[in-house]
């Protein structure tokens, strides 16, 4: 039986603040990284994939990205350069999306589903602080 895994609420701050020096107080970010960064450690096991509720993305209904390994969508505008060359290689989890549209069908809740829909910063900014190296989808 795999260990049961927390709900846990992720804030991203400000854009992509971890990555551009934007200008932001020190202290707040580094609180706010170091949350961020130590959350794996605070899980009972390592995830086998994490289902991210992205308030950056509107749809007529819940829609699941369900790509195999998305892309990076820079959904913000008037960063520095630097903000648009962010990379985060972590795959997707098309068989987790799969299984939320049968749960959300069963809850007798309409979804659909995007193949080719990127990480946005509200997704790729926490997770890459937390998990930078992608393994976890």
């Amino acid at each position: 039986m795999s260990a049961r895994m927390p709900v846990v609420y992720l804030p991203h701050g400000g854009g992509p603040w971890p990555f551009v020096d934007l200008g932001f107080p020190a202290a707040e970010m580094e609180s706010l990284r170091a949350y961020l960064a130590g959350l794996p450690a605070l899980l009972p096991a390592t995830p086998r994939a994490v289902l991210s509720v992205t308030a950056h993305w509107e749809a007529a209904v819940p829609t699941v990205s369900s790509a195999a390994q998305p892309p990076m969508l820079y959904d913000y505008y008037g960063f520095p350069e630097a903000a648009y060359q962010i990379r985060w290689s972590a795959p997707g989890a098309p068989w987790l999306a799969a299984r939320v549209r049968e749960l959300l069908a069963a809850a007798g809740i309409p979804s659909a589903e995007d193949p080719v829909r990127g990480y946005d910063h509200g997704t790729f900014v926490p997770l890459k602080v937390a998990w930078p190296d992608g393994a976890v989808p």
